[in-house]
């Protein structure tokens, strides 16, 4: 079974070929290919949402062509063709949904509609031999989020942030420290010289009940910590870099601990519900290539008696490969959508929540 995948949720125009377990032997990469925006957004220090789809537009064929010559197969080839039906940013989900869909009727192949987060979720089982059920830990730019998954489309949510995702709070302090943009690897970069134990920045929900999430309130102390600490102005740092690798490692340091204690309640309740059947806990998501967060991670299921599986950084950050990966699984059940599916710009991975959920 061989389906070509296209991503372009965010700002990354992708497109993959992936096989199933029946092709080349076991889960295989067949082309893995991904356009980054990151200079047409980068001086504005974001994601430039009209900027992202005009993008979209313009890569979208070449980044597929060239996806299907590195496979060396033709689109007759193809089982099926899965894109990103949602959550994102609604303009460069309308153009990968569209692409897909033409491919699909030229060439009479069946449609798959992937929920992002699912392509992030699935991730493992393409680089892992993972079984259902598992734990996972979700965590990027606009999520964070802990699910027991127990198979494509079977998703319960455990805990959420109920302000901001740990991707933005990385972004927002590589902001305060005048690291450059993306945040996230240059608040690590940054910390790896730094002092964890410098500052003492909260870790929020730490010790209370339940699996949620929130990050507003660490974002306020370090800008608060910035303003105190650092004498340049944001966009002339970083000034003094010892202190803002002590900075950014302490602010590290605060979300492995959150991260660790929610994840740990997770556990569990995952163990609650499925006893010795799950012992696996995978993280997925673009903050999932923080190797800080992984080595702390670690430690906990290492505690827990657990298995902890991360994918390769590469597949963690938006990818077409995941989407791919999706839509074989989805497709091996069945779970194929009409021509007039329509993009979402929210949809949970739980179904019993509201679409406008998350």
């Amino acid at each position: 079974m061989i389906v070509l995948g296209i991503e372009s949720s965010c700002d990354e125009t992708a497109a993959a070929v992936v096989g199933d377990n029946g092709v080349r032997g076991g889960g295989a990469v067949l082309s893995n290919v991904v356009y980054s925006q990151l200079e047409e957004h980068r001086p504005y220090g974001g994601v430039v949402p009209e900027i992202a789809a005009r993008s979209h537009l313009s890569h979208i064929d070449g980044v597929v062509e060239q996806a299907m010559t590195d496979s060396g197969l033709g689109f007759g080839d193809l089982d099926g063709v899965a894109a990103t039906g949602g959550p994102g940013l609604i303009g460069g989900v309308l153009v990968g949904m569209m692409t897909a869909k033409a491919i699909a009727l030229v060439h009479d192949a069946p449609l798959i509609a992937v929920n992002h987060l699912e392509g992030h979720a699935l991730t493992a089982r393409l680089t892992d031999d993972v079984s259902f059920p598992y734990l996972l830990l979700l965590v990027s730019g606009g999520h964070c989020q802990l699910l027991d998954v127990a198979g494509p489309g079977q998703y319960t949510l455990y805990g959420t942030t109920i302000d901001d995702a740990v991707g933005e709070a990385f972004d927002k302090t590589a902001k305060l420290l005048g690291l450059p943009y993306p945040g996230g690897p240059a608040v690590e970069a940054a910390a790896q010289d730094g002092d964890p134990d410098r500052f003492r920045l909260p870790r929020p929900m730490t010790g209370r009940p339940g699996c949620d999430f929130s990050f507003s309130g660490l974002k306020t102390a370090v800008a608060r910590l910035a303003e105190r600490t650092l004498t340049a102005p944001a966009d002339e740092r970083p000034a003094n870099e010892r202190d803002v690798s002590d900075i950014a490692a302490s602010f590290q340091a605060a979300v492995a601990g959150s991260l660790v204690d929610r994840t740990r309640n997770a556990i569990r309740r995952h163990g609650e519900t499925h006893g010795l059947e799950s012992r696996t806990l995978v993280i997925a998501g673009g903050v999932a290539s923080n190797q800080y967060l992984r080595n702390a991670l670690t430690a906990l299921t290492d505690e827990e008696g657990l298995r902890f599986v991360a994918p390769p950084p590469a597949l963690c950050t938006d990818n077409a490969a995941m989407i791919a990966w999706a839509g074989v699984e989805r497709l091996r059940l069945g779970l194929t959508d009409d021509l007039d599916f329509a993009p979402r710009p929210r949809w949970p991975l739980d179904a019993t929540l509201k679409q406008g959920a998350a």
